[in-house]
């Protein structure tokens, strides 16, 4: 059933001053097999009016966000779905979302924990910063895992109880939502 969300996939991601309601278009010729991926993946604008009707998202913010999510997804063969679920675990779309335990952002990136990727940083506030470090630790996790989403889920959370299963269900919601857009 998660197929089509969960594995990897490439596309290329538009550029900044593409139509916003664009369709993102493949870096390859694509399979037959792989036209019904392709066709449900979402678009910047799908992922703009999700992020304001269901999040409260600024305009411009949605925007910032939806094009470093096409982008980063797109570069690190990871689902946008993905990405948009565990941001809306982690921090409900609050780009300055700061925890308990210092992680910042949209992805909820810990410094302290990933200091070669921080370095030369400027602001983990900055969407796509944050997106473009946080889709890094979340691939290396799902490489290092042999593709184990739950097991990448676990390791990205710090170990949190449910975390998983909270990310595959938001997967689920944003898979939902974007097919109606």
């Amino acid at each position: 059933m998660f197929a089509a969300i969960v594995f990897p996939f490439a596309t290329h991601v538009h550029a900044a001053d593409a139509d916003v309601n664009a369709q993102p278009t493949a870096s390859a010729p694509i399979a037959a097999s792989d036209a019904n991926l392709e066709a449900s993946l979402p678009t910047l604008g799908d992922i703009t009016a999700v992020l304001r009707a269901q999040f409260r998202v600024a305009p411009t913010e949605s925007l910032k966000i939806a094009r470093a999510v096409l982008t980063e997804a797109d570069r690190h063969a990871i689902s946008p779905i993905l990405l948009l679920a565990v941001m809306a675990v982690e921090s409900s779309f609050d780009r300055y979302a700061v925890s308990v335990a210092g992680a910042r952002g949209l992805m909820q990136v810990l410094p302290a924990a990933h200091p070669q990727l921080i370095a030369g940083a400027t602001d983990l506030s900055d969407p796509a910063i944050n997106v473009r470090i946080g889709s890094t630790i979340l691939r290396r996790y799902l490489d290092e895992s042999g593709g184990d989403l739950d097991a990448a889920l676990l390791r990205y959370s710090g170990g949190g109880r449910g975390y998983a299963r909270r990310v595959v269900l938001r997967m689920q919601r944003f898979d939902a939502s974007l097919r109606r857009e």
